[in-house]
């Protein structure tokens, strides 16, 4: 019968081992030790009190954590499940409620009243392709439904509340459509452009930020503009009216952004699609290899994504439950 004790540092290499053994049959990035420390331990809201391991006597066939913190979005009410694996030779829904239950109890000591599973989460779990195994994707924005986890949690009362989409398209032979360089061509003739920003021409790019009233983003954007990284920009005469990007190559050959936005008194010209087709013709200049993200499934812009040439690689499930 399976015991469940607090993980200590000693169970490292036989927790990595369980992972790469089950984790990984759902698509989920194997670990070396030492990027299994960094991932689960070395960040600011680790918390030893919300990691467990699961053994049949000195073998270890289960692993459990969670997280919370009072800066992390809903910090004030919820707590974070990231993760519960358990060796598929001695599962059963007992041992994952097991799980849950001390993830739940250690939340409620902490004064949260709800349990999430969410991208808000700040412990990153990387994902491989399905179609392409030699690319990965840096964060699962929740589970997906064929992880024995997620029959747990359903039968314990959480609640399927949304399903996002992992988007995966491969560069090199991109183009961006006759029909939205035709829209390119309606805006130009309304005053718009589609551009690389340049600072010393373009102004107004902190306004914009602002008006789009994402903090997350009038943070980084500022801060790789800084840097001289390079970012798509829509403006209108020389002001800033919406950006893409910035235009970054991770050393994986993805591409990495931080989002895309138009100006509220400037929506309705068809920039913002614009300025998508463009982020990606500028990421396949920059020789990246591949794009992914991921996007709810009631998204209208997954539309927008497919025309491009995306596919849908994974779903996954956000879920809550209420304490």
């Amino acid at each position: 019968m399976m015991q469940i004790r607090p993980y200590s540092i000693e169970d490292r290499s036989a927790v990595v081992e369980l992972w790469n053994r089950e984790a990984t049959k759902y698509d989920y990035k194997p670990f070396l030790e030492q990027e299994f420390h960094d991932t689960f331990i070395d960040h600011p809201y680790y918390d030893a009190h919300c990691m467990w391991v699961g053994c049949n006597g000195k073998e270890i066939v289960g692993f459990a954590a969670g997280c919370s913190g009072d800066e992390l979005p809903l910090g004030d009410v919820a707590g974070y499940i990231t993760c519960v694996i358990v060796d598929a030779d001695a599962a059963s829904p007992k041992h994952y409620d097991a799980f849950l239950s001390l993830i739940e109890e250690r939340f409620q000591q902490l004064g949260r009243k709800q349990a999430e599973v969410l991208f808000f989460n700040p412990v990153k779990l990387k994902w491989i392709i399905p179609s392409s195994p030699q690319h990965e994707h840096n964060n699962a924005p929740g589970i997906s439904k064929d992880l024995p986890l997620y029959e747990a949690l359903i039968a314990r009362g959480y609640e399927d509340r949304a399903t996002q989409c992992g988007m995966y398209l491969k560069l090199g032979s991109f183009a961006v459509p006759e029909d939205m360089i035709r829209k390119e061509a309606k805006a130009s003739a309304e005053g718009y452009a589609v551009t690389s920003y340049i600072p010393e021409l373009h102004t107004g790019l902190e306004a914009t930020l602002a008006a789009l009233q994402n903090p997350q983003w009038e943070k980084d954007v500022v801060a790789y503009m800084k840097d001289g990284a390079p970012l798509v920009a829509a403006v209108h005469g020389s002001e800033v009216v919406g950006f893409a990007g910035p235009i970054i190559l991770e050393p994986t050959g993805r591409a990495f952004f931080c989002g895309i936005g138009v100006h509220p008194q400037h929506e309705g010209h068809g920039l913002g699609s614009i300025l998508f087709f463009r982020m990606v013709e500028a990421f396949q200049d920059a020789g990246c290899q591949y794009i992914s993200l991921f996007t709810g499934s009631n998204n209208p812009a997954l539309r927008i994504y497919q025309k491009a040439g995306f596919t849908i690689e994974k779903q996954f499930s956000i879920l809550r439950r209420e304490l």
